[in-house]
């Protein structure tokens, strides 16, 4: 019988690349990994990893082996999602993930009705970048968690994650009241200075390609990544900037948001088979409630 725990060194030896990163993903030294991956492939008969230069690589059976890994991995899931229905009752600790804008606007409703509704469940929330969301569900620290991307800057579907969609917002370029714009607003902004996300961060990467598609360079002055700030240096006339819906809800005076067709998309994410468990269910309802009621308050 294969161990379960051997098989997810496996897979993440899979999407990491190196022992060493491994190691430190689940807090092992090197060595141990080592020997787990030499019992797994003992107890499988065949090699899964092979020696590259001072690497590991899988073999075709070790890549077959990961792919079955997802299919066990969330059938566990979906066990435990059965048991847990069959309970009395939800308790137990749920970790919440969420990117800044969603902590600030949707969470804290979704968190109060929870309560109300699910006293014995221990709600915690992590505010986190989407880009390290996939890997916090894989290691379980985090059971539910709020990702987004760009339609300008898709991100490929994972498949240790099932997901479902929440919210399409509008995309601004917040610009200082007096700046001019016309009906292609980042066109208008050509030569001006922007104030852009960290280099590397999705914000970044958006800003780079709407520039590109308005067919002019991003010319980058300022780097901020809270939408605050980043509205308080536009109202400072410090440059433009682009802003989500749910980052542009107060915006200082002396700004402008001009709407643009580009959408930013949230869904909500769990662990792939941990859908129907009821405090997983419990968490998408309670956000999706939450989320209307922001939406119908802003109308």
């Amino acid at each position: 019988m294969l161990d379960v725990r051997r098989l997810r060194l496996l897979r993440d030896l899979a999407r990491l690349g190196t022992i060493a990163a491994v190691a430190q993903a689940h807090t092992y030294s090197p060595s141990a990994v080592s020997q787990q991956l030499a019992a797994l492939q003992r107890e499988a008969g065949v090699p899964l990893i092979e020696r590259t230069g001072r690497g590991v690589t899988l073999t075709a059976a070790g890549a077959a082996l990961v792919g079955h890994t997802e299919t066990v991995l969330a059938a566990l899931e979906a066990a435990s999602a059965t048991l847990a229905a069959a309970r009395t009752g939800l308790h137990g600790t749920v970790r919440i993930g969420a990117f800044p804008t969603a902590v600030r606007t949707l969470l804290p409703a979704a968190l109060v009705a929870l309560a109300r509704d699910h006293p014995a469940l221990d709600l915690m929330v992590t505010e986190l970048d989407p880009v390290a969301m996939p890997d916090a569900l894989r290691d379980r620290s985090l059971d539910v968690a709020l990702l987004h991307d760009y339609d300008l800057a898709p991100v490929a579907p994972d498949p240790t994650v099932d997901s479902t969609p929440l919210l399409d917002e509008t995309v601004f370029l917040a610009v200082p009241e007096a700046f001019p714009v016309d009906d292609d607003p980042v066109r208008a902004a050509r030569d001006a200075d922007w104030i852009v996300g960290t280099p590397g961060t999705l914000c970044h990467t958006v800003a780079i390609r709407i520039c590109q598609a308005a067919g002019h360079p991003l010319r980058a002055r300022h780097h901020a990544d809270d939408f605050t700030a980043v509205l308080a240096l536009v109202a400072a006339g410090q440059g433009v900037a682009l802003v989500p819906q749910l980052g542009a809800v107060q915006p200082p005076p002396g700004v402008r948001l001009a709407p643009l067709t580009s959408r930013r998309r949230t869904r909500i994410a769990y662990r792939r088979g941990s859908g129907d468990h009821p405090a997983v269910a419990a968490c998408v309802a309670a956000i999706r409630t939450a989320t209307a009621a922001f939406l119908a308050s802003r109308a």
